[in-house]
């Protein structure tokens, strides 16, 4: 993406010259930070990744929708979107390419990973603040950005055709990750009781892509001001955002490591997200989701590992890989990241 495009497309939501800086660090969209000569206030301007999101003004409209929700609400505070000139919310270029603005959160900064156990907890609590903020917020005006994106009974079909149609090579290859996902089918008919009792386990608004990197911090306190990146946030259970978190932070290597000796449960820093997730729903969440919390991460280490295998077997379509076993490698971490929290999470259930 030339920064030619980002000038111009910043023109849209400023007022004066644009000086554009890349922001580095999502993997989906182009980020920039514009600065105008003619106003003190900057902006985030992102060019939409429509391949992965084709409807983009669903984005939009949803984070407008939250954003209303949360807005004056103590705790936490969401940045508006910026209008174009045209008076909408986004701007589409010559090149049919989707723009929109964000304010600029000045006194802000984003850390990749947790440096320690408070600052998983912090995140766990930011993210359990932010649904419990839009507890009023009606489910049916949310639009689906990406549907059935944690619907483990759809991951699980897709990894069963998936080895239907696979090469005999691939196939080989994921002979043990396989076996051993198919022994653990009896998290697909857990997932599949979730459902099938929405009184029990209720839908909320959910992030769906939890992590540190998608919070804003201030400079001066290290204290969360908010979650950003709202482009997934879609209803959804109680598992997905609170077992993700398990799953990307309570683990002592990231997804990519070969380095299978190394893959533990950090004790600390799954007490620590359990606890600020907890903590930041208070009341909200039923006796029986309180009664299965500790199967968030399960189902989401477990959900994990189906899609990465599942992308081996298909040839690598989704997930970008640097080398031609990376997937099955990813697959494999994901698989022993779940048998140690198989052997971790009973220690911590009453």
């Amino acid at each position: 993406m030339e920064n030619m495009q980002a000038k111009e497309a910043a023109l849209q939501f400023g007022k004066g010259k644009p000086v554009i800086q890349v922001l580095k660090g999502g993997l989906i969209h182009h980020t920039y930070k514009a600065s105008y000569d003619e106003q003190e206030e900057q902006v985030v301007l992102q060019c939409i990744n429509q391949t992965m999101f084709h409807h983009p003004e669903d984005i939009i409209h949803n984070y407008q929708l939250v954003y209303e929700a949360v807005h004056g609400k103590e705790g936490i505070t969401i940045p508006p979107i910026i209008p174009a000139k045209d008076g909408k919310l986004y701007w589409i270029d010559k090149h049919n390419q989707f723009w929109r603005a964000i304010r600029f959160v000045d006194g802000s900064y984003t850390a990749l990973v947790p440096k320690d156990a408070a600052a998983a907890r912090l995140t766990a609590n930011c993210f359990a603040n932010f649904t419990s903020a839009l507890a009023s917020v009606e489910l049916n005006q949310l639009r689906p950005v990406i549907p059935r994106f944690h619907d483990l009974a759809m991951r699980y079909e897709q990894f069963e055709r998936a080895v239907l149609t696979a090469t005999q090579q691939r196939l080989l290859t994921a002979t043990h990750v396989i076996a051993e996902l198919r022994q653990r089918r009896h998290l697909v008919e857990f997932y599949n009781e979730v459902v099938r009792r929405p009184d029990l386990f209720l839908q909320r608004v959910m992030h769906h892509d939890c992590k540190l990197s998608n919070i804003l911090l201030d400079v001066h306190t290290h204290q969360a001001i908010c979650p950003v990146d709202l482009d997934t946030v879609m209803p959804g259970l109680y598992f997905s955002d609170l077992g993700d978190m398990i799953r990307s932070m309570a683990c002592s290597v990231d997804e990519n490591s070969i380095n299978w000796e190394a893959i533990a449960i950090r004790p600390d820093f799954y007490d620590a997200i359990v606890e600020g997730y907890s903590s930041g729903m208070g009341d909200q969440l039923t006796r029986e989701e309180l009664k299965h919390l500790h199967k968030a991460g399960l189902l989401m280490v477990y959900m994990q590992s189906l899609r990465f295998i599942t992308d081996h077997l298909n040839n690598d379509v989704y997930y970008q890989i640097s080398y031609p076993e990376q997937n099955l490698n990813r697959a494999l971490n994901q698989l022993l990241l779940l048998e140690k929290l198989e052997e971790y999470v009973p220690v911590t259930v009453d």
